[in-house]
């Protein structure tokens, strides 16, 4: 069965705002083994077996209230366009399980994206959306993240996807190993500009969690420092701030407790966060003057 799901509002790029049912599917490894990543503890050991997908999201089918959700996002922990974590014999059945969305978005390496793509848009009913990790457009922590990818490779996955009439949706890191912490705003934000400028409809901020084992030798040897809420709160800012763009920015919340802020205004800042994720309109920053934050 899956792992769970989630209903939520999302903003759009044309401003409107849409429910999304995202689906957390178990399947196969993500065979690209990034540094940063812990989303194989969602994983199973070898391939996904044959019509295990179809049955976990028919399931979360139906289990959802109405009104029906206009958006599916299948995530995977691991990458859409991979026969091994998708088996190519259940993307019909996937497929007419999504008739009824007007959007559908699935996760997946750069490199993964091509043919396969193309026929899976062809067969559902909505717009298909592509979320992509670009990460970080810092040369030197993007060498070192393991993940197989520069940017020539993503530029040349998101012309692909815009020359097909294909979303494209980014994921981009806070607190990328190797970036000095005062710096890490500097390139969140930087990378999300690089992301909305090949045609991103939504650039989502991640920050990087510790704790699945390449993280803490990193963060022992000096190279990784947990990014605070502060640090995310200021980098959502930036990038709403004044940009005269289309494209959606967001502040990713998974987990949103873990990181380090201060007890007195976490609670009102994770809030704040919730409605720039939704509204994207520049609010007055909050002043606490128990951290000094602001």
């Amino acid at each position: 069965m899956a792992h769970g799901s989630l209903v939520e509002d999302e903003r759009r790029p044309d401003g409107t705002i849409e429910r999304a049912l995202t689906v957390f599917l178990a399947g196969a490894e993500c065979p690209f083994t990034c540094s940063f990543c812990d989303l194989w503890r969602w994983t199973i050991d070898g391939p996904t077996p044959r019509g295990a997908l179809p049955k976990q999201i028919a399931g979360v089918l139906e289990s959802v209230e109405p009104p029906v959700p206009h958006r599916l996002k299948l995530y995977n922990a691991s990458n859409f366009f991979d026969h091994r974590a998708v088996p190519v014999d259940d993307v019909p059945a996937i497929a007419a399980l999504a008739q009824s969305f007007t959007g559908v978005t699935v996760e997946s390496h750069a490199n993964t994206i091509g043919d396969l793509t193309l026929e899976f848009g062809r067969a559902i009913r909505g717009r298909l959306e592509v979320a992509i990790g670009l990460e970080t457009i810092h040369p030197e922590a993007m060498r070192h993240l393991n993940k197989r990818l520069d940017l020539a490779r993503f530029d040349k996955a998101a012309r692909f996807l815009a020359d097909n009439g294909i979303d494209l949706r980014v994921f981009v890191l806070l607190g990328v190993p190797r970036v000095p912490p005062g710096a890490s705003v500097e390139w969140a934000v930087r990378s999300a500009a690089h992301a909305a400028e090949r045609g991103a409809s939504v650039v989502s901020i991640i920050p990087v969690r510790g704790g699945n084992g390449e993280m803490d030798v990193l963060q022992a040897q000096g190279d990784f420092v947990p990014p605070t809420l502060a640090q995310l709160e200021t980098a959502l800012d930036q990038c709403i701030d004044g940009r005269a763009s289309r494209t959606v920015f967001t502040a990713d919340l998974w987990d949103i407790d873990r990181l380090p802020a201060c007890a007195r205004c976490r609670d009102d800042r994770v809030a704040r966060l919730r409605r720039l994720n939704v509204t994207g309109r520049v609010e007055p920053p909050i002043l606490c003057l128990a951290c000094g934050a602001r």
